[in-house]
């Protein structure tokens, strides 16, 4: 993922989180909300509760090579923050990827039938 399709801020980051409505699931809260620059942006976070630095990291890296993989899927023009639950840690790479792609499908879905 490149340094430019990250949301770096942490006051923009709590600002998305605070001023829009999640998506969520078991596994994931994913909250999107329109941006001012021309390509998608994203944010990921992952709770201390959910274990120790490598299996954090180690999940960061995997939803970052998903999103990289499946960049037709999200929107230009927007901002995704996903926050990852703690029923994830029990999934292998596959599963999570139809999580995140399923779940973005469906947001996709809800948005156009707005």
């Amino acid at each position: 993922m490149k340094k430019k399709n990250i949301v770096q801020k942490k006051q923009e980051f709590n600002e998305i989180i605070r001023k829009t409505k999640p998506y969520k699931n078991k596994y994931l809260n994913i909250y999107i909300r329109k941006s001012i620059f021309n390509y998608p942006r994203f944010g990921i976070s992952i709770p201390k509760k959910y274990g120790i630095a490598v299996e954090r990291n180690k999940i960061k890296r995997q939803l970052k090579e998903i999103i990289d993989s499946n960049q037709i899927l999200f929107k230009n023009n927007q901002d995704y923050i996903i926050i990852v639950r703690d029923q994830i840690k029990f999934k292998k790479y596959n599963e999570i990827e139809i999580i995140l792609k399923n779940m973005i499908n469906d947001i996709n879905n809800k948005e156009v039938d707005k």
